[in-house]
């Protein structure tokens, strides 16, 4: 029981040090993250429709 009260105690103290981002830097991540999502999508949709095209020119 001892070890999970230090462990506690340990873990609150790390807590305590971390320096945790601003509402600035997590709404600029946040934007980062959902341009490259669509981008990626566009690309992998392009190629989808392609590949979808190329494999119907064979075997049609």
């Amino acid at each position: 029981m001892n070890r999970l009260v230090q462990f506690i105690k340990e873990s609150y103290a790390e807590l305590r040090k971390v320096v945790w981002p601003g509402r600035d830097d997590v709404i600029s991540s946040v934007k980062v993250v959902i341009i490259s999502t669509i981008v990626f999508a566009v690309i992998l949709g392009l190629a989808d429709v392609f590949l979808l095209l190329g494999v119907q020119a064979i075997f049609k």
